[in-house]
């Protein structure tokens, strides 16, 4: 893949050198996946000119770069990541495109949680190959974790663009308000479901940010990564905890096959309750189409299925 990028990114860089430089007005900026996107948009404005890698309901855990992704990486200005290694992609991507471009890690300063499973593992031709993950990279599923995202956006725009600093920082403020708003009525609609009713099963452990934060408790059948298998004991010992512990409601997300959660709640006696919105946003006229969106959506699924229950 990464001679594929390369001699891809070597070629157009070619194409490209027989033309004269065009200015560039916008500050050219690569994002990730979709939910760093979205800050970014907030942050940026119109003074940006935004390439996000992995889209709408893409799966960044198992995304594979493409040429066009590494020639818009050499182009850029600055590139927005969430670090903690959840972007398995990314080192070999930043390799292949030869940018200069900082490479900023938007985690930086969040107060990080621990992965309890210390790593996972997932397939390369065949062999299995352990990948150590001390750390629970879904730190956006935290309100104010997300303002962090947001103040470190700000800081790597000012940084590259200090001509229009002052545009970023004042959109950080009017953004980190919404968040603010957001995350009081989180706590409003949580606070509202028995304590007796907030253990949920959902297809991949990216939720334990927001279990701190808001009370719930998520099991499901496997680890902080999309690439990670259970086996039929996993799935069986999950279904002793969910009647155990008596699991309220069982969630497909939009980016994960939703068979293994429905065979759960099915053999646990639960119907499933909806899609969650994990590692991705929605499409555009979907229900998650912006973080607080997503949010937001989450939250109205989550309580609808704990009430029907």
């Amino acid at each position: 893949m990464i001679r594929q990028l390369s001699a891809a990114l070597i070629c157009s860089v070619i194409s490209f050198s027989a033309y004269p430089t065009l200015a560039q007005d916008k500050l050219q900026v690569v994002a990730s996946f979709s939910i760093i996107g979205d800050f970014a948009r907030k942050i940026g404005g119109d003074h940006v000119e935004l390439k996000t890698l992995v889209g709408p309901n893409g799966d960044a855990h198992v995304y594979e770069p493409k040429p066009a992704d590494a020639i818009a990486v050499a182009r850029a200005d600055v590139v927005l990541t969430n670090g903690l290694l959840f972007e398995g992609f990314l080192k070999r991507l930043i390799e292949a495109s030869g940018t200069s471009a900082p490479i900023v890690e938007l985690t930086d300063g969040v107060d990080v949680l621990q992965d309890p499973n210390g790593g996972h593992y997932h397939f390369v031709d065949g062999e299995a190959v352990f990948h150590a993950q001390p750390n629970n990279p879904h730190a956006w599923q935290s309100i104010a974790a997300a303002k962090v995202y947001v103040a470190n956006i700000a800081a790597a725009f000012c940084s590259v663009d200090a001509a229009n600093c002052a545009d970023y920082e004042a959109n950080a403020v009017t953004y980190t308000e919404q968040l603010t708003a957001l995350d009081r009525d989180v706590r409003d609609a949580i606070s509202a479901i028995p304590e007796d009713q907030r253990v949920i099963v959902v297809a991949h452990d990216a939720y334990q940010y927001f279990a701190r934060d808001y009370g719930l408790k998520f099991l499901s059948p496997v680890g902080i990564s999309t690439e990670s298998e259970a086996s039929a004991a996993d799935v069986a010992g999950l279904i002793r905890e969910v009647r155990d512990q008596n699991a309220s409601a069982v969630f497909a997300e939009n980016i994960a096959d939703s068979r293994l959660v429905e065979q759960i709640a099915s053999e646990a006696g639960l119907e499933l309750g909806g899609t969650l919105y994990s590692d991705a946003l929605s499409e555009p006229d979907g229900p998650a189409p912006t973080y607080v969106e997503m949010m937001r959506a989450n939250v109205s699924t989550i309580t609808t299925a704990i009430a029907a229950e």
